[in-house]
């Protein structure tokens, strides 16, 4: 971009451009990749945007990958208030709409499958933006990034945006060893001033109040005297030892501050609104009903009836029961008061409603997971943290600095505060020091989790001769990292990839380096289980199927349940047994699905004997959990039935944990109809697709149907 036309783009701004942004400038304009750490909110995107300006100006195409379904969304919206809705298009799992523009937004997974597919659409593509790439640490789903990175051909440019890791040089290396010039941009100052703060209610006080966490780097005065103060009187207070009346102990003198008591606090010093992270969701909507009772209200009448008009156009798709069954009711009038919660067992039109409302600043709290910290872009002038450590597999652990970063990161809102707080409620489980340690520590490191998939493998072995696949390999950022450690503690990825052509000969799906007809099938199967989805398929466990069943046996593959405890029946109801439940399936159709299952089961058990055999990490096991919920679903029951269904068989199920797993298993009826293009089965797996993507389902893809527009 000339400067002139630099000068046109800054002008059009409204605003500043800071320093790391020009420097980022300079690279594009240079032609170089770019690689951008940055805290969040600091406005890693205006690099993005510039360089999609200017390769619209040269006449070119850019597409914009993000993480998730929710963030390229909301991007999609973005974009096309700045280049026109006509340059933008969309393609996610479920949504296409108008994909032969000049910018496409799109989930990482389907720009990786186009380049496994040879698509034509990325022949003339002349930049890629990808969002959030930090995201190539995630277990599950990380090595699609780095398949992304070595697959695009080498004339397209990239602009990767990362949240702040301590080792992007390290990162530029690798990606200028895969792509060629590659500039590193870090910014480690926020652009708006972070104030961290104390939340604590002393006893004999009214309400609670805050305090500074901190002094420069060190902890502030008042924070040491608190943790000393608690330290002295846990000598009076019960312990192991005592032996008198517990109740005769001296209370402790500081103790959690109620949420309804600190948001009064919040409200009088004018720092709202305000995110309240809770790490649980059934904490979350506790504190929700919480603030009702309390009777907090944040909204003007005015406001309310801009929330109603927001609410009620969003859930217009939406049955009249199935609403019910949701608690819309009782959601609408929390919104109504400028409260609302936001975690991952809301629907994603709840969601959508929450994050609209918020944006347009109707909402004085959201109480949220940490899953609204990781993409959707939902700045608030604070943000609360309720405690300073969460339950995770290896039980209960201290906040990483990261993980503080990306919450905190969501206080401040550029353009309208000139100071952002992060507010972290006391509990006496967790010292000052420890908290102070946390907020000042450096980011953490960004490592691979790259490892050659079933469909990978299938796809080097069918593009390229067996030297050039191995050379790829050695091109991802998970051998970078390896041939960086000592030799034995290290199994290269060519070892992997050659264990699991082995298990591609056992099954019949290669024959030294090729494929034979199953294996090419494999090549267009993107899924977690990719391999045993192919055995089921060619074993016949999908023939003379009809959709229920078919969704209720593909569920298997996908769910992951987690056995919750059913709920308890409301007082004076019965508790329904499976069997008084209307699922609409019938014995035959039962019976149906559990010997398709039965065949399933053994085809995996053939599989996993290979594995062990060739040392390969076993997929995730099968699970039909969700199987009669589904097909009773597929079969057009009701919301409260399919939830009815599920929690006999689960245990509890939020609606929108329903609405994850359904699209789950919608994408994969789409897989199989393109895997058996023209026959019966495919046929049957479209039907199966439509009968899941109906009212929420359907209803939760968050974009209007527009002209041109396929969902």
């Amino acid at each position: 971009m000339t400067s002139v036309n630099r000068d046109d783009f800054i002008a059009g701004l409204g605003f500043g451009v800071d320093e790391f942004q020009i420097e980022a400038f300079d690279a594009i304009d240079a032609g170089h990749n770019v690689l951008v750490s940055a805290p969040t909110g600091s406005g890693k995107t205006l690099v993005a945007t510039y360089a999609i300006d200017k390769v619209l100006r040269e006449g070119g195409r850019a597409f914009y990958t993000t993480p998730l379904k929710a963030l390229s969304n909301q991007k999609f919206g973005e974009l096309g208030k700045l280049f026109g809705t006509d340059n933008v298009g969309l393609l996610t799992g479920d949504t296409s709409v108008n994909r032969g523009a000049s910018i496409v937004v799109m989930t990482t997974e389907v720009l990786r499958n186009m380049l496994l597919t040879e698509s034509g659409r990325v022949q003339d593509l002349s930049l890629v933006v990808m969002d959030e790439v930090h995201y190539l640490q995630d277990p599950f789903r990380g090595g699609v990034w780095e398949e992304v990175i070595i697959l695009t051909p080498s004339e397209v440019q990239f602009v990767a945006l990362s949240a702040t890791v301590a080792n992007a040089p390290f990162l530029g290396e690798w990606l200028t060893e895969v792509r060629g010039q590659t500039e590193v941009i870090v910014e480690l100052e926020r652009p708006i001033t972070l104030h961290n703060h104390v939340a604590i209610h002393r006893r004999g006080q009214n309400l609670p109040e805050l305090f500074d966490l901190l002094d420069g780097e060190r902890l502030s005065d008042q924070a040491r005297k608190v943790d000393a103060l608690l330290k002295s009187s846990r000598r009076f207070r019960p312990g192991p030892q005592w032996r008198g009346d517990r109740s005769t102990a001296p209370p402790p003198p500081y103790s959690t501050p109620r949420r309804s008591d600190l948001l009064h606090v919040i409200d009088d010093e004018d720092l709202g609104p305000t995110i309240y992270f809770i790490f649980s969701r059934a904490g979350c909507d506790e504190a929700v009903r919480q603030c009702r009772r309390d009777g907090v209200r944040f909204t003007t009448r005015d406001m309310a009836f801009a929330i109603d008009d927001i609410a009620t156009e969003r859930v217009r798709s939406f049955e009249d029961d199935d609403l019910n069954a949701l608690g819309f009711p009782e959601f609408q009038d929390s919104l109504r008061n400028g409260i609302a919660a936001h975690h991952a067992g809301m629907v994603p039109a709840f969601r959508e409603i929450v994050e609209t409302c918020f944006e347009r600043g109707l909402l004085g709290v959201v109480f949220a997971t940490e899953t609204l910290a990781l993409g959707v872009n939902m700045p608030a002038r604070s943000v609360v943290l309720e405690k300073f450590s969460k339950y995770s597999d290896a039980g209960r652990n201290t906040l990483s600095s990261g993980e503080f970063a990306q919450m905190t990161g969501r206080a401040g809102r550029r353009g309208l505060d000139d100071e952002g707080h992060a507010i972290i409620s006391f509990a006496l489980e967790t010292s000052m020091a420890d908290i102070g340690r946390v907020a000042i520590a450096p980011a953490p490191d960004l490592h691979s989790s790259f490892r050659p998939t079933y469909n990978f493998t299938a796809n080097l072995i069918h593009h390229f001769d067996e030297e050039m696949a191995l050379t790829i390999l050695k091109q991802s950022f998970a051998q970078f990292e390896a041939d960086r450690r000592p030799a034995g503690v290290r199994r290269t990825l060519a070892d992997q990839m050659m264990a699991r052509r082995s298990v591609f000969e056992d099954l019949g799906y290669g024959d030294g380096w090729s494929l034979t007809e199953r294996g090419e099938s494999l090549r267009s199967v993107y899924h977690e289980n990719d391999l045993l989805l192919c055995e089921a398929w060619f074993e016949g466990a999908f023939d003379d199927i009809e959709p229920a069943t078919l969704a209720a046996v593909l569920s298997c593959f996908a769910f992951e349940g987690r056995r919750a405890k059913p709920k308890p029946a409301a007082k004076g109801t019965k508790q329904k047994k499976p069997r008084d439940i209307k699922d609409r399936l019938g014995p035959q159709r039962r019976a149906d699905i559990v010997d398709r299952l039965a065949v399933i089961s053994t085809l995996h058990f053939r599989v996993v004997e290979s594995e062990e055999r060739h040392k390969v990490k076993h997929a995730k096991g099968l699970d039909d959990g969700f199987a009669r919920a589904i097909a009773s679903w597929t079969r057009g029951a009701s919301l409260a039935t399919a939830l009815d269904v599920a929690d006999a068989e689960v245990g509890t199920m939020a609606p929108g944990d329903f609405v994850r797993h359904a699209k789950q298993v919608a994408d994969l009826c789409e897989q199989i109809a393109r895997l058996g293009a023209g026959n019966e089965v495919a046929a049957v797996a479209q039907e199966a697709k439509a009968g899941i993507l109906r009212s929420v389902v359907a209803g939760s893809m968050g974009i209007p149907h527009l002209p041109g527009s396929t969902l």
